[in-house]
């Protein structure tokens, strides 16, 4: 008697083994939430790595003038100038006419770098900064930039109170470069002052 409980016994486990190691992959409500996939770019790995590097070298330039800190302006826009020059536009999926085209603008956002690095005073450095923001936004459209959206941010009081200035942005809330935390007269209030004028969006839909 001891002895056929103690086989029936092995048979149960030997049966709960096998639902649980083996037959865990046959049951889709063992896999748990599947992940979706990251998208697509219609570019190459070769372009958007590098390319993603300039955005985020863009940022911290972006941020530095927002924290009045003209040195680390300057250093975010020589690596922003290393960044571009290293970004192998022949790589695009695109027709020669578009990668000329692409070339064409990167160098005038080059030559925007070198400008900014070299200036002294934080307002000519927030000039330099409006130049190279518009080149950076032309070439966005001409490459067709498809990992995120691009916001086209406007300050109607950059330079005076009827002159407008732009710059990018990969969020939508508005954080003036050309305001900043440490202004003169408004210190931080004027910070959030702008608006979204426009959105660059290439992803596959």
């Amino acid at each position: 008697m001891k002895k056929g409980l103690f086989l029936i016994g092995l048979v149960v486990v030997a049966v709960a083994v096998y639902f649980i190691f083996f037959n865990k992959s046959d049951n889709p409500a063992n896999d748990g939430p599947k992940q979706q996939p990251l998208a697509q770019s219609k570019n190459t790995p070769a372009f958007t790595t590098p390319f993603n590097a300039v955005l985020q070298a863009y940022y911290g330039l972006h941020d530095a003038l927002v924290n009045w800190d003209t040195a680390q302006a300057s250093a975010k826009a020589s690596s922003l100038q290393g960044l571009l020059n290293k970004v192998p536009f022949d790589s695009l999926k695109a027709d020669s006419s578009v990668i000329l085209a692409a070339k064409s603008v990167a160098s005038n956002v080059t030559s925007d770098c070198i400008g900014l690095a070299g200036d002294s005073a934080i307002a000519d450095k927030r000039r330099s900064f409006a130049e190279l923001s518009e080149n950076m936004y032309s070439l966005l459209q001409t490459v067709k930039y498809d990992q995120q959206v691009i916001y086209h941010m406007r300050c109607p009081m950059a330079f005076g109170e009827d002159k407008e200035a732009f710059w990018l942005s990969n969020i939508d809330s508005i954080i003036n470069p050309y305001m900043g935390t440490k202004h003169p007269k408004y210190h931080a209030a004027m910070l959030g002052c702008g608006n979204v004028q426009d959105s660059l969006d290439f992803r596959s839909k």
